[in-house]
């Protein structure tokens, strides 16, 4: 397996209960999928630097994890169909 990183933004105009279903649905998929979360960094609401969707803040979380391809494709698919989603990126890191 192969070691990611992804960045996440989740609407900040969620309450709390429904934020954290949407941030455990997604950390689901990497976990039911054979993965293994190994860190989480919740950085919290910050501002955006410009309009996205007419929303000013996002509610940040980058999680580091181990899957394989299959894993990050299905991650990749259904990220993008969550409308709670304002952005993501995901990145392979170096095995060193």
């Amino acid at each position: 397996m192969k070691k990611y990183e992804v960045m996440y933004i989740v609407n900040a105009s969620l309450d709390d209960a429904a934020r954290q279903q949407v941030i455990d649905g997604l950390h689901a998929i990497i976990t039911d999928n054979g993965g293994k979360i190994l860190k989480v960094d919740d950085w919290g609401v910050k501002e955006f630097a410009y309009r996205i969707e007419d929303m000013t803040k996002g509610y940040y979380m980058v999680v580091t994890f181990e899957a394989d391809n299959a894993t990050v494709k299905e991650f990749d698919r259904l990220s993008r169909i969550n409308a709670n989603i304002v952005r993501y990126m995901i990145i392979k890191q170096d095995e060193k």
